[in-house]
């Protein structure tokens, strides 16, 4: 049965799995499949690197020696710290692995070929009973390219079928009978067809505009308005220089959330695809690449100091400030019970910190322990979500955080407390500084602050408490009608006090 030709095949992705055709060769002919980008929509090297560098940071100077001993020797070394727990995680191609499957069960041999360890390739195997055979990277030889496609030919002197994505597969492709090609770009499905037959194209993920809004939680960024708030409140609402500083610094320390948002995802991507709502974020999805995060972590980090630096050096100290609890907390501090919750409303609070510092509004001692206390609420709501989700999926600890289950009556007592002190606060500041000091023409009107603060947090405390908040209590603040209501009846408030 000869194939189908490039222009009557179908493409395997727009047909539903149960109704896909076989390959059309013969069924002597092995299928042999790549592993990284094809067999799984990641990089195993990079995977291991990670792994490595967050379970032996001590030997992480042993790396660069490896180096120069060759990239086979790297794999060899960094394979060590990959687990069978690790394999399992790793996220696949779904298209790719229902087509293995089915090839199998017809009874043609399906054969791994990958550049990667061979230690890696056999837990591969064992992930994926349908392979029967492994070809990977040993004794110091690193399979890829013309050395993989010398390898398999070899192994394979009648003929395969050969399933890649990238260039260095050519090589591969240039000794197969026919070709999967699992990617997206034209060009390569051209060169393919000018080594052997394209059997099939298997169209991976696109790394489009959403993927990356998600994995830099672009939503997130409506956190950092508050660099806005002293400006407003400090009296320097008709300052436009004061509104570009803030602008800019919005903007900076937007570019540098989004980056340890990343690099928190990074460090956490083996918990995190443990987790059950944390597994279809982009990186543990594997919809964004490791290389893509680091290069955006690398020149948005560049970015968001630069910018900073052109509006004061103050601005880069805070930034850097950030910049450093951001990472003590995604290296250490997150898995402190409680410690963790402070850390989170400390982060908050430094946004406070940098709008005054780049508009000159002179310090609130108010503003901020009004921060401290409502973000710990927050925070501690958070965390309780995150405790009672861990109890409904059956699992007595939060992955990769430090909370037990018998925890939650705690947290939920802490963060009950801190919204009470949260409102307390704000009663004492309207008696003892914003009634006297005449800031406000119709102070009375500031009286809704407090009623408006106690019936919002104890919703979302009461959502909390039901099981049906959003991991992230900002985050739902921000879709929910009833809150927006409740901070538009504050702005307005706000604006008819000053009047």
């Amino acid at each position: 049965m000869q194939p189908a030709s490039i222009e009557e095949r179908p493409s395997l992705s727009m047909i539903a799995p149960g109704d896909r055709a076989p390959l059309g060769y013969d069924l002597a002919i092995p299928l042999v499949i790549d592993l990284d980008g094809t067999l799984l929509s990641t990089d195993v090297l990079h995977e291991s690197l990670l792994l490595f560098l967050k379970r032996r940071p001590n030997e992480a100077w042993k790396i660069p020696g490896w180096v120069l001993s060759g990239r086979a020797i790297v794999k060899n070394r960094l394979a060590d710290v990959v687990t069978d727990d690790d394999i399992e995680t790793f996220p696949v191609c779904d298209e790719l692995v229902d087509l293995a499957q089915k090839e199998s069960e017809r009874g043609r041999k399906i054969a791994l070929a990958t550049a990667a360890d061979l230690t890696i390739a056999e837990k591969i195997r064992q992930r994926f009973p349908f392979i029967c055979e492994v070809i990977a990277s040993a004794d110091g030889r690193n399979l890829k390219g013309a050395a993989k496609a010398q390898a398999v030919a070899a192994q394979f002197p009648h003929g395969f079928i050969y399933a890649g994505d990238s260039s260095a597969d050519l090589h591969v492709w240039n000794e197969a009978t026919a070709a999967i090609f699992v990617g997206r770009s034209t060009a390569m499905e051209q060169k393919i067809a000018t080594k052997t037959q394209l059997a099939a194209v298997l169209p991976t993920k696109l790394l489009n505009f959403p993927t990356l809004r998600r994995g830099l939680r672009f939503h997130q960024w409506a956190k950092n308005s508050l660099v806005f708030v002293p400006l407003i409140l400090g009296g320097k609402a008709h300052d436009p220089t004061a509104w570009a500083h803030a602008f800019g610094a919005f903007l900076a320390l937007s570019l540098l959330a989004s980056v340890t948002y990343l690099f928190n995802d990074l460090w956490d991507l083996a918990d995190d695809r443990r987790h059950w709502s944390k597994k279809s974020r982009p990186l543990a999805s594997g919809d964004l690449p490791i290389a893509a995060a680091i290069l955006f972590i690398v020149s948005g980090g560049l970015a968001a100091f630069a910018l900073a630096a052109l509006i004061s050096p103050a601005c880069a100290g805070i930034l850097a400030l950030y910049l450093v609890v951001s990472l003590a907390y995604s290296f250490w501090l997150k898995r402190e019970p409680l410690v963790d919750i402070f850390v989170l409303a400390s982060l908050f609070t430094i946004r406070l910190a940098l709008g005054l510092v780049v508009t000159g509004v002179v310090f609130s001692p108010w503003l901020f322990v009004f921060s401290m206390f409502i973000f710990l609420s927050l925070s501690a709501a958070k965390r309780q979500t995150e405790i009672t989700r861990m109890v409904a999926h059956g699992l007595s600890l939060t992955p990769g955080r430090g909370y037990r289950a018998e925890d939650g009556p705690l947290v939920l007592s802490l963060g009950v407390g801190a919204m009470l002190a949260t409102v307390l606060v704000m009663i004492i500041y309207l008696i003892a500084d914003a009634f006297p000091e005449g800031f406000y023409r119709h102070p009375f009107l500031l009286w809704g602050f407090p009623i408006i603060i106690f019936l919002w947090l104890s919703r979302i405390w009461l959502l909390c408490h039901r099981g049906e908040l959003n991991d992230d209590p900002v985050a739902f603040a921000l879709k929910d009608r009833l809150s927006l209501a409740y901070g538009a009846a504050m702005v307005a408030m706000f604006a008819a006090a000053l009047l």
